[in-house]
């Protein structure tokens, strides 16, 4: 039987067994807010079940529930004040979400600082330096949360579609572009800023479910499994403290 790391978001459930590489192939699901597609990721049986969950206790405690039935121990990662190196830059460490202390461990891992920029429901960018420090962040809505608010608030606005031009002809491109842009001028912002605190320009290190939208137009790592790597490295950790 082997272990499992699984990362709980707001839209999908990601999941992946643990192996002699690191992990395994990482597979993916939609949900709805309920949790009637998990099983189709599930293993029949499993060792321990590694979880980071965003979403809200509901969909989290069902997702449990599944695992219980399936896994022999579950371990639940949790945002703490220091780990691996990284120390991390809010007062209260349990308000940093779970998923962006998990992909600066794994930002950490590949050495230097890191400008780590995630687009899921949300835009988050959070600034690490060579040390393991963490300068702290910022929250945005994501390109497609934007088109989604102003859809709601404009109907005939469409919620999705176009592509991004730096002057668009039309208004699903005007969108697009104004969307992806806004995240786009951000994240510039941001690295510009980092570049000055730490006297040396960051990587620019990208993952999330909506981060397609961005990659091409920013130079930046492409690491859709940032979480995942994150929780694998907590993982380990918790393996070396249980058998020390």
């Amino acid at each position: 039987m082997s272990d499992w790391l699984f990362d709980l978001g707001n839209s999908r459930l990601k999941a992946a067994p643990v192996d002699a590489r690191g992990h395994g192939d990482i597979v993916a699901v939609a949900h709805s807010g309920d949790a009637t597609s998990f099983a189709s990721l599930l293993p029949e049986r499993g060792g321990v079940a590694y979880l980071a969950s965003v979403t809200g206790p509901a969909l989290t405690t069902a997702l449990l529930e599944q695992l219980a039935q399936r896994f022999d121990r579950i371990c639940i990662a949790r945002t703490q004040a220091a780990f691996g190196g990284v120390r991390i830059a809010y007062a209260e460490p349990a308000r940093l979400g779970v998923d962006r202390f998990l992909a600066l461990l794994g930002a950490h891992a590949l050495g230097g600082p890191a400008l780590v920029v995630a687009v899921g429901t949300a835009l988050t960018i959070d600034l690490i330096d060579g040390d393991g420090r963490h300068h702290g962040g910022r929250i945005a809505p994501s390109p497609a949360l934007m088109r989604e608010a102003m859809h709601e608030r404009v109907p005939h606005l469409p919620a999705s579609g176009g592509t991004y031009r730096e002057f668009a002809g039309d208004t699903s491109d005007a969108l697009a572009s104004g969307c992806e842009g806004a995240a786009l001028a951000l994240v510039g912002r941001s690295h510009e800023h980092a570049t000055a605190l730490l006297g040396t320009a960051p990587r620019v290190v990208l993952h999330g479910g909506g981060a397609d939208a961005l990659r091409g137009l920013v130079d930046a790592e492409w690491m859709p499994a940032l979480v995942l790597e994150g929780l694998l490295r907590w993982a380990h950790a918790g393996v070396r403290r249980a058998t020390a």
